[in-house]
């Protein structure tokens, strides 16, 4: 055998053992996830509160209590999470939000919200018009595309 055929049968090996134990690593976190989400819809409550203000920042920067910033990892900490502060009955709070829901959940308004421990899992609106995310405007290269695809028809006119 040559070289090159060598060389390309151990790449060939060493990608697919990877591949094998990337599948089982996120079998065993899809796992883990899993029973995280269960726990999670068990502890939920739902509160009415008063959304104050909302911001991605760092988790020592975000106020939350001391035991959480404890037991967060290490490599965690620095990282930015979406935070909620709220007014829950005559408290002022910051809890974590849900990655998923943070840009539905509006600012200065009163909402239903289901709660697990300090995340926010769910938010319903309570007064006023229903919860609908906030449209960002659009970048001049995505309008830019938006109008060669109706000249050439490929979207409905509006």
């Amino acid at each position: 055998m040559s070289k090159v055929a060598i060389v390309l049968l151990v790449i060939a090996a060493v990608l697919i053992v990877a591949i094998i134990a990337l599948y089982f690593l996120g079998k065993k976190a899809q796992k883990k996830q899993n029973e995280q989400q269960a726990q999670i819809d068990a502890m939920k409550q739902t509160f009415s509160m008063l959304i104050i203000d909302k911001k991605r920042m760092k988790l020592r920067d975000a106020g939350l209590p001391q035991a959480v910033i404890d037991q967060t990892p290490k490599w965690l900490r620095g990282s930015k999470l979406p935070i909620v502060k709220a007014k829950v009955g005559p408290q002022v709070m910051s809890l974590i939000c849900d990655e998923k829901i943070f840009d539905s959940v509006p600012i200065k308004k009163e909402v239903k919200a289901s709660v697990s421990g300090i995340y926010i899992t769910d938010v319903k609106g309570l007064h006023g018009k229903p919860l609908a995310a906030e449209t960002k405007k659009k970048s001049r290269f995505k309008q830019w595309v938006e109008r060669a695809q109706e000249k050439a028809g490929a979207k409905p006119i509006k």
